[in-house]
C-alpha cells in the first residue's frame, strides 16, 4: 500500500472509529439543533464558532487546520459556504470562554465547537446557547451535564491508563513517577490522572511522588518539570498526560535519558526528537486534526443534513515510537506541519 493509501486508509479508519457510540454519555441539543438547522438550511453560509482552550497551544492551531479541511469539503460538496469562526482566547481562561460562546450566539453563528478549560464556567453559556437554538458540539474537553449533542474525545481515564502502564514497562516496573498535569480544573485532564494513579497502584514497585499542575505552555510546563526534577531528584519517570513539556527543545539537554523516562500524551513535532533521543521512547499521539475534521462534519451532518448524531464520538490514540516514526512524520505533514524534521520524513517507516 502507497503511503497516500495507507494514510487515506488511517483516515476511513479514525473515521470508522469516530461513529462508535457510547451510550453512557448524554446530550440534550436535539431541540435547538432542529430549529437551528431548519434555519441553516436556508442560508448560503453555515458558521461554526470553534472555540479551543488556547490559541498559542499547537495541538488546537492542529484542530483548527482539519476544522477548515472538512468546512472546504463540505462547501464544495454541498455547495454552501460552510465557515469556521476561530474564537479561541490566546490563553486558557473559562469566564473568557463563556463570553466567546455568548458572542457567537450574538453574532448568528449556527452551531459552536467547544474545547472546555474549565466545565463549570461555560455549563451555563454552553445551556443558553442550546436554549437559544444555537447546537453546541464539544471535542477533547468535555462538558459534562450540559445540554450539548455530541463530543469528540478519547476516553480519558484510559488515555492515563496507557501513559502509566507504557511508562511501567519503560522503567522494568518500578521507581519513582511524577504526574506532569496542566490545567487543574479540565475534566479531561482530572479524568486523566485518575487513570494514571489507579495504573500505578497495580505495580508495587512504582511510587507516585505527586501530580503537579501548571499554565498549559510550554515554558511553563518545562519549567515545572525542572522544578520537579530538582525538588526529587530520585525521579526516574514522568506521566505527562499532555505533551505541552515536550513542545521545546529545553528538556533534550536538562535531562539524561538514562536516568529518566518519559511517556506523553501527544505526538506534534517538536516533539519527535525526544523519541529520538530516548528521552521519550513512547508517545501517543492525539489525532488532533480531526478534533476539527470529524468535529465540523458531525455538526454539519446533525445541524444542517438533520441526521443523528452520537452523543460521544470516540477518538483512539496512535502509539509513536522509533517503529513508526517516519510514518508519523509524514502523516503531520500531511495535515498540514510545516516543522516537521525531514531527517524524519526520510525515514522507512
Amino acid at each position: 500500500m502507497s503511503f497516500a493509501a495507507s494514510r487515506i486508509a488511517r483516515r476511513s479508519s479514525w473515521a470508522i472509529a469516530a461513529v462508535t457510540v457510547l451510550a453512557a454519555c448524554g446530550g440534550g441539543g436535539e431541540k435547538g439543533a432542529d430549529k437551528e438547522g431548519a434555519g441553516a438550511a436556508a442560508s448560503k453560509t453555515f458558521t461554526i464558532a470553534m472555540i479551543a482552550k488556547s490559541s498559542t497551544n499547537p495541538v488546537f492551531l492542529s484542530g483548527r487546520q482539519g476544522a477548515e479541511a472538512a468546512a472546504a469539503e463540505l462547501s464544495k460538496e454541498h455547495g454552501v459556504t460552510v465557515k469556521i469562526d476561530w474564537l479561541t482566547p490566546p490563553n486558557e481562561d473559562g469566564a473568557v470562554q463563556a463570553q466567546r460562546i455568548s458572542e457567537a450566539v450574538n453574532s448568528g453563528a449556527n452551531a459552536i465547537l467547544l474545547s472546555a478549560s474549565d466545565a463549570g464556567k461555560v455549563r451555563g453559556a454552553v445551556n443558553e446557547a442550546v436554549d437559544r437554538g444555537v447546537p453546541v458540539m464539544t471535542f477533547d474537553s468535555d462538558v459534562p451535564d450540559s445540554k450539548r449533542f455530541s463530543f469528540y474525545g478519547g476516553d480519558d481515564v484510559k488515555m492515563g491508563t496507557q501513559v502509566m502502564e507504557e511508562l511501567a514497562t519503560q522503567m522494568g516496573g518500578k521507581g519513582k513517577i511524577a504526574i506532569i498535569a496542566g490545567n487543574q480544573n479540565a475534566p479531561n485532564l482530572q479524568n486523566r490522572v485518575k487513570g494514571v494513579r489507579e495504573t500505578a497502584a497495580k505495580y508495587p514497585g512504582i511510587t507516585i511522588v505527586d501530580a503537579f499542575y501548571h499554565a498549559e505552555t510550554p515554558q511553563d510546563a518545562a519549567a515545572e518539570v525542572l522544578r520537579v526534577k530538582n525538588a526529587y531528584p530520585d525521579v526516574n519517570g514522568i506521566a505527562m498526560i499532555g505533551g505541552w513539556a515536550l513542545f521545546t527543545r529545553t528538556l533534550l539537554t536538562d535531562l539524561d535519558p538514562r536516568k529518566i523516562k518519559i511517556v506523553s500524551i501527544d505526538g506534534l513535532p517538536a516533539q519527535l526528537a525526544y523519541i529520538d533521543a530516548g528521552l521519550a521512547p513512547v508517545l501517543f499521539a492525539q489525532p488532533t486534526y480531526s478534533w476539527g475534521y470529524v468535529s465540523v462534519k458531525t455538526i454539519f451532518d446533525h445541524v444542517y443534513l438533520k441526521k443523528d448524531a452520537p452523543p460521544m464520538v470516540q477518538m483512539e490514540l496512535v502509539r509513536v515510537s522509533k517503529d513508526n516514526l517516519g510514518t508519523w512524520a509524514r502523516q503531520l505533514k500531511d495535515w498540514g506541519f510545516s516543522d516537521v524534521d525531514p531527517k524524519f520524513l526520510a525515514l522507512e517507516k
